[in-house]
């Protein structure tokens, strides 16, 4: 696939997502390595537009689920009917079954429905009465989330933060950018109407050429002295080994997108902050942005 196809895909969802071109190319490269986002933001920022324009783009079959306080695990993964014809119970697919969901603001629900989507997120695959049932391909989650203070929440444990490859915030725009949405609310701006500008089968080809983005041993050294640091500075919860594969399949995915097939210690840099914050905690006022600079300028690149 042309890297052509990849800004044309950059350039389209700017026009659902206005002055915000960091936070799209952190989707796409979650995306093309193969990840799920987290985006975490008040309402009306844009998250869901994000995703539906996403979804659009690539043509995947998608499906919305509004995550309430009252939700059940069969809800998303599906139930089994007993059918008196056949004498037998029926499974009923639910909406997991998508090649991309989005689970809209996923802390309100309760913590029993936000574990259905675990085994899911990280094996591709979900287990209903002892059955397994396989996923689609390629098979993506995209989750917002309101901020924890807001009333309604239950804050994501660490087990499904670790799921998300990504978490990312989009922001309030700039005067400029939102000056032109609101002369550009037409139709043409809406995630709906956008064209499709890859296929799912092209999208996997593409996951499997950022899969080849070399990484030299210099750029690995430097990749694990920030994970190292992470565990050992200051920090109650460093990264784990998840992460340090998160971390470098989202930097491959980083050079992919800028044309390279190689990584360096920048693609590392870009992508650190977003798939490091929502999994570390520090023992010290330090949390969040805050803790991800830290690390980032105490460990220097290995060139």
């Amino acid at each position: 696939m042309s890297q052509s196809t990849i800004q044309t895909l950059l350039n389209q969802l700017s026009q659902v997502l206005l002055g915000k071109p960091e936070q799209i190319k952190l989707a796409v490269a979650c995306i093309l390595a193969k990840g799920h986002l987290l985006i975490e933001d008040l309402p009306g920022m844009g998250k869901t537009s994000l995703s539906q324009g996403i979804a659009s783009s690539l043509g995947m079959s998608y499906q919305r689920i509004q995550f309430t306080s009252d939700m059940l695990p069969a809800d998303i993964l599906g139930v089994s009917i007993y059918s008196k014809e056949q004498q037998q119970f029926i499974f009923h697919k639910g909406p997991v079954f998508n090649q991309m969901l989005l689970a809209d603001e996923i802390n309100r629900a309760s913590p029993k429905t936000q574990s259905a989507l675990l085994e899911a997120m990280a094996e591709q695959q979900i287990t209903i009465d002892g059955i397994t049932h396989p996923l689609s391909s390629p098979f993506f989650v995209i989750a917002t989330q309101n901020p924890v203070d807001q009333a309604g929440t239950f804050p994501l444990p660490e087990s499904q933060l670790d799921r998300f490859m990504m978490r990312i915030s989009i922001g309030y725009p700039s005067a400029e950018a939102e000056l032109a949405m609101l002369k550009s609310r037409t139709q043409a701006n809406k995630p709906a109407s956008l064209s499709q500008c890859l296929t799912p089968q092209e999208l996997m080809l593409l996951q499997q050429q950022v899969a080849q983005v070399s990484a030299s041993d210099a750029v690995l050294n430097y990749l694990i002295a920030l994970v190292d640091y992470s565990r050992q500075h200051n920090v109650a919860k460093g990264l784990s080994p998840r992460a340090s594969i998160a971390l470098l399949q989202a930097a491959k995915a980083w050079a992919f997108i800028n044309q390279r097939q190689y990584v360096v210690p920048e693609d590392i840099q870009a992508v650190f902050a977003s798939v490091a914050e929502h999994r570390i905690r520090s023992s010290s006022q330090f949390q969040g942005q805050a803790l991800s600079d830290t690390i980032l300028a105490s460990v220097n690149p290995i060139r």
